[in-house]
């Protein structure tokens, strides 16, 4: 798993976040809805709190959320929404993907869609009317742990990805040299790991060396 940004153990309750809150500036704070979400934003932060979590900032989902989080680099990030959640969602796909991290969204709304749009851009919790102080670590601690076997799984897909990659190129300088100098397999494979040990390099980089010289020979 890629580390958090600032080296934080990803089990430590001491993890630095960041709480985005949906709610559009200038609202009127008699209005019920406001309140209601204020009241939410409040229980959250106590949550927080208690649990000894490391409240970094709490800021808008504005059109400035990506800059804001690029510069905070917290290691995870909780989003606070009544309801719709679209606009923050979008702002998740280009910061989930320059830097993986976990993401909780607490919400009021069940809509099967923001769900399915949650699941895209990487949200590792999605909690519909249960934002209670006592059950905001428990679900923070499954978050982290869903979100550690995932980055586990995309890791292990990428190191086997490279692999087969780099197999492909060293059958293709293989292939090359046994044209070349009309060598059997296992000669031209020797003959690459010869040079490997000569010139302190991994087999790979010779392959991609002679690949190269191949390419400017034509």
């Amino acid at each position: 798993m890629k580390p958090p940004p600032n080296g934080t153990p990803s089990s430590s309750p001491g993890l630095r976040i960041v709480v985005v809150n949906t709610l559009p500036p200038q609202q009127d704070e008699h209005d019920v809805g406001v309140q209601e979400q204020l009241a939410r934003s409040r229980t959250l932060r106590i949550g927080l709190l208690e649990a000894g979590y490391n409240i970094v900032a709490s800021i808008p989902g504005d059109i400035y959320l990506i800059d804001r989080i690029a510069q905070l680099q917290p290691d995870m990030i909780i989003i606070d929404a009544e309801s719709d959640a679209r606009d923050v969602l979008e702002h998740m796909v280009v910061i989930t993907s320059e830097a993986p991290r976990p993401i909780v969204l607490f919400t009021e709304d069940g809509n099967p869609s923001q769900l399915a749009a949650a699941m895209r851009v990487g949200v590792s919790a999605y909690v519909v009317a249960g934002l209670q102080s006592e059950r905001i670590k428990p679900v923070l601690d499954v978050a982290i742990a869903r979100f550690e076997a995932e980055q586990k799984l995309r890791n292990e897909l990428s190191d086997t990805k490279a692999r087969l990659a780099e197999r492909k190129t060293i059958e293709r300088a293989k292939g090359y040299l046994m044209e070349r100098h009309q060598l059997s397999e296992n000669e031209a494979y020797q003959r690459l790991r010869k040079q490997a040990m000569e010139k302190n390099l991994k087999l790979i980089q010779v392959a991609e060396r002679i690949l190269d010289i191949a390419d400017l020979l034509g």
